[in-house]
């Protein structure tokens, strides 16, 4: 069957995995390995089923790393209810029904050699800054990383970004790093990056919206439950701030990437 223009094939392969570990309190690393990684990008995410026959929806979980030498893929996810949690419980060697990549990455075509992104990270919005920071950094660009956490015990992925770039922690409580938020960091800066990407909690993501609104190159990633994730449900329905385009935009499919001062947050 031909797809109509525009459209992207949807890609679905039984994935294994190679290895699994928990990196901080209920938050798992998980990589998996399959011919798919060929056609992943920083910034797209994966839509898994979970091996459980009373689960019937997928679970969207971001891409964290690409290796295509090794067809290997890294995702971190957190565990919140069921489906999360029969996917921490899974060993090497089993397999996963894997749909994707799913949505748009990050443009990383707007910076270039000898200029700054500003990468901005909450939570589990971080993971996805790590292959973003890779790409970056082996463009010659020069990466800052702002990252914030509720507590030192939620706190994950500082080094594998110190590996690129400088590396600014905050957490709410102060028990590590700076104290307050990653606002409490960026709005001391006295510089502005050529290019800003960013993803995390809500808050957190109105206040990136809001603070590089009228930025060139600024984006944000959305992170919404999903039901089909591929943009035929609208389950996953974000509204523009441009009254005079299309009422709406699919996370799963027109995102998960977005320009600031584009959608209503």
């Amino acid at each position: 069957m031909g797809l109509g223009c525009g459209k992207k094939a949807i890609l679905k392969e039984v994935m294994t995995i190679v290895s699994q570990r928990e990196i901080a309190p209920s938050i798992f690393e998980m990589v998996l390995t399959g011919d798919l990684v060929q056609q992943m990008e920083a910034g797209q995410f994966l839509h898994i089923r979970v091996p459980d026959a009373s689960k019937l929806l997928r679970r969207p979980i971001s891409i964290s790393e690409i290796d295509k030498d090794k067809e290997q893929v890294t995702i971190v996810y957190r565990v919140e209810r069921a489906g999360t949690a029969i996917l921490s419980q899974l060993k090497v060697g089993d397999r996963l029904d894997v749909m994707g990549p799913q949505g748009n990455g990050f443009d990383l075509s707007v910076v270039g050699n000898g200029q700054t992104a500003l990468l901005i990270g909450g939570g589990i919005g971080v993971p996805p800054l790590v292959e973003t920071a890779k790409q970056l950094y082996e463009k010659g660009v020069k990466v800052i990383s702002v990252i914030g956490f509720a507590n030192k015990d939620a706190a994950i992925l500082e080094e594998k970004l110190c590996q690129y770039g400088d590396v600014y922690v905050t957490t709410d409580d102060g028990s590590y790093g700076i104290k307050g938020y990653v606002s409490t960091v960026i709005d001391g800066f006295d510089w502005i990056a050529d290019a800003i990407y960013s993803c995390g909690a809500p808050g957190m993501l109105k206040y990136v919206d809001k603070r590089f609104e009228n930025h060139p190159h600024a984006f944000i990633s959305m992170e919404e439950r999903m039901a089909c994730g591929m943009g035929a449900c609208y389950a996953c329905v974000v509204h523009l701030k441009n009254e005079s385009e299309v009422a709406n935009k699919r996370v799963c499919e027109d995102g998960p990437i977005f320009p600031t001062g584009t959608i209503v947050l």
